[in-house]
């Protein structure tokens, strides 16, 4: 079996580039979620893991790595999974396999490990921005922070940030919770405290 797992970030993406060649498939996950969320807590790599497991995937196929996850440690426990699965992996704009007779491919896991960087610091630099914009509009005095009358309670509060709760819950670093959660750190340490009241 031969799977192809797609990827977008928002609804308002599209996944049509992804699924140009979606006839040479058996089955085709669509996902909808963030890259910073771990692999295998996505509902697609829930469904990916669930089909592996059940059935005999030969082979794995993404469009380019960062549909895997914009986190290096993430992408290469992935590519181990894949690995000791023997599920070759293929990268679809580099056009390599992470397997070769079955072996893990010295030239893929090299160009894999700096692609995977570059994702993460796409990343970073994306939340940077972010936060350097909310620091100039609160300069400017047109950024507001929430509604008055918007209070979230603590469910709603962890249920937006559920990936950094669960990374805290596990024991993650403020930091790691913060980069995979897509969130501050602050909001990180607001999570933490609240893992200890409840």
């Amino acid at each position: 079996m031969i799977i192809k797992y797609n990827r977008v970030s928002s609804s308002d993406q599209k996944l049509d580039r992804q699924n140009l060649n979606h006839e040479k498939f058996d089955t085709i996950i669509n996902e909808i979620g963030s890259g910073g969320s771990s692999f295998f807590k996505r509902n697609g790599g829930k469904k990916l893991l669930q089909i592996i497991a059940s059935k005999n995937v030969e082979e794995v196929h993404v469009s380019s790595i960062d549909r895997l996850g914009r986190n290096i440690i993430d992408i290469l426990t992935v590519i181990e999974f894949f690995n000791k699965k023997q599920v070759n992996l293929f990268v679809e704009n580099i056009g390599l396999f992470s397997l070769i007779d079955k072996k893990p491919n010295s030239t893929f896991n090299l160009i894999i490990s700096v692609l995977g960087n570059v994702a993460q610091m796409e990343r970073e630099f994306m939340l940077s921005r972010q936060k350097a914009g909310i620091q100039i509009a609160k300069i400017k005095g047109v950024y507001k922070g929430r509604l008055a009358g918007s209070k979230q309670t603590h469910e709603q509060f962890i249920a937006k940030y559920k990936v950094a709760y669960d990374e805290l819950k596990s024991g993650a670093t403020l930091k790691r919770a913060s980069l995979l959660g897509e969130c501050s750190i602050g909001t990180c340490q607001r999570l933490k405290k609240l893992i200890k009241e409840i």
